[in-house]
């Protein structure tokens, strides 16, 4: 089963100095890596054709983003088994081992996650994937091991394999095949969520996404886009809206009222907690979404939307109420 390593990467020569040593130590000869340059800047496509003659470059003519540069660039990948690779992300020894054996026994798993912990605190669980993900009925996502702003300490309570609702996009596993048939990433969603999204249609198709606790590697959250950025609290709020809109199987018009209600006291909230910038990018996502709302109901009409995508309510509701 063949497998290869592709990385996007944007102006990230440092995590790729940082990290790309450890990613060729621990991954077999036989797997190819490439890394998908978004039209850097800085030095980085010359310092991996020098330093490291093992790792293909494919060079993008501009910065497409992580959906659509993602989408270009697997076209140049021929393997079954792809991974999808942060660059901020340190793997671990044997870490492709235990998800290629799991691809062999199970042919409808379509995309797995290892386990992501916190490379600058390996006690902890990463807060973009832990170990998995779900959501909640209004397209907040949460993971075992993270839940709104709280991560866990892994002590082995996640020690199994088990279905998940979506797997992170710093560490992802697909069959090419199937990411295929799903039609690719959505670019319009340009980056976060994007891998929630393609999740939603795999298994509105009837495909698996798993979790394997068997492989760690470990990622420095938010090294490219910080926490803190107006555009990632706008992609946050406005993706969601997209994927709801596009996949879920509940009445539209109710997810989308009781929504605004639940988005319109988290932005009170966020307002008093993160500032007036993350309070406007919220309308502004609010205003986007709109705009693109006929193409998004579009799709949905064509989408298969066959399953429930949530267990819970409000998790940021539920959190905030009960602290647990």
């Amino acid at each position: 089963m063949k497998l290869a390593i592709a990385i996007l990467n944007w102006n990230g020569l440092g995590l790729l100095k940082r990290f790309l040593p450890s990613l060729c130590k621990y991954t077999p000869e036989t797997d190819q890596i490439y890394i998908i340059d978004n039209c850097s800047k800085d030095d980085s496509v010359n310092f991996i054709k020098k330093n490291f003659e093992r790792i293909k470059v494919i060079k993008l003519n501009k910065n497409y983003g992580y959906a659509k540069g993602y989408n270009i660039g697997l076209k140049n990948i021929n393997a079954e088994i792809i991974c999808l690779l942060n660059n901020d992300v340190e793997v671990s020894k044997n870490w492709t081992k235990p998800i290629i054996q799991q691809f062999k026994k199970e042919k409808n798993t379509a995309v797995i996650q290892p386990k992501l912990k916190n490379q600058e605190d390996k006690r902890y669980f990463d807060y973009a994937g832990a170990a998995g993900g779900f959501l909640d009925k209004y397209g907040y996502p949460y993971c075992n091991g993270r839940i709104y702003n709280v991560v866990d300490i892994d002590e082995n309570q996640y020690e199994k394999i088990y279905d998940i609702f979506w797997a992170c996009g710093a560490c992802f596993f697909m069959r090419k095949k199937y990411f295929e048939t799903a039609g690719r990433f959505d670019e319009k969603f340009w980056a976060h969520m994007e891998e929630i999204d393609l999740c939603w249609r795999l298994k509105n198709m009837g495909f698996d996404i798993k979790y394997n606790y068997k492989s760690t590697v470990y990622h420095v959250n938010a090294a490219t886009l910080k926490k803190e950025s107006f555009q990632k609290t706008y992609y946050n709020f406005r993706n969601q809206l997209y994927m709801l809109t596009k996949n879920s199987c509940d009445n539209l018009f109710l997810i989308l009222f009781e929504k605004f209600f639940v988005d319109l006291l988290i932005s009170i909230f966020i307002l008093f907690t993160r500032g007036l910038k993350h309070f406007i990018a919220i309308i502004v996502a609010y205003f986007t979404f709109y705009i693109n709302i006929n193409d998004l109901i579009k799709f949905r009409k064509n989408n298969k939307r066959s399953i429930k995508h949530y267990g819970t309510r409000s998790i940021i509701l539920k959190y905030l109420k009960l602290k647990k």
